[in-house]
């Protein structure tokens, strides 16, 4: 099915599919959980508001055979990168190809934009995802930041570290 830009009419099924992605029990049903590390919500309503409502932003949305948002991506323009954030694919459904193919089409939309790089951030400690990343071309910068988060996206268990990473898209 189509990957597409989100609408307003998204929000609450983003919301949704993001905090189920991540955090709570369901999201211990796929292998992209946060929740041994981070309790709390991932995102809000406002929180989707305002990154559709960003001029430099986009949220891609992949539809499934249901007409049911099975994954998402946020895009940034950021200088002269994309930033990439928020990957999710339903927790039920991930291990078939959606993760892969929500990446192929931020990566297609960054070359759309004339963006020749695209950038993000993982938590160090997730190996897998990180591992996952690097398999689809994404290189660590050297750089390692805090992940610093307010309680309106979720309560830290422990202090952690994001890698950040890029992939040349030239």
């Amino acid at each position: 099915m189509a990957i597409i830009p989100a609408t307003p009419n998204d929000v609450a099924e983003l919301v949704t599919l993001v905090n189920s992605g991540y955090r709570g029990e369901i999201s211990k049903k796929g292998w992209t959980t946060e929740a041994n590390m981070i309790d709390g919500q991932r995102i809000d309503a406002e929180g989707i508001i305002e990154q559709m409502t960003d001029p430099n932003a986009l949220i891609l949305k992949k539809i499934n055979e249901d007409g049911q948002i099975a994954g998402c991506v946020y895009l940034q323009k950021q200088s002269d990168k994309l930033y990439l954030g928020m990957l999710t694919v339903s927790p039920l459904l991930q291990a078939n190809g959606l993760g892969r193919q929500l990446l192929a089409a931020a990566e297609d939309y960054a070359r759309s934009i004339n963006y020749q790089t695209i950038a993000m951030t993982v938590i160090t400690t997730r190996t897998e995802l990180l591992d996952w990343y690097q398999r689809r071309g994404y290189t660590k910068t050297g750089e390692i930041i805090p992940l610093n988060i307010t309680e309106r996206n979720g309560i830290l268990k422990q202090p952690l570290e994001m890698y950040k990473l890029q992939k040349n898209l030239g």
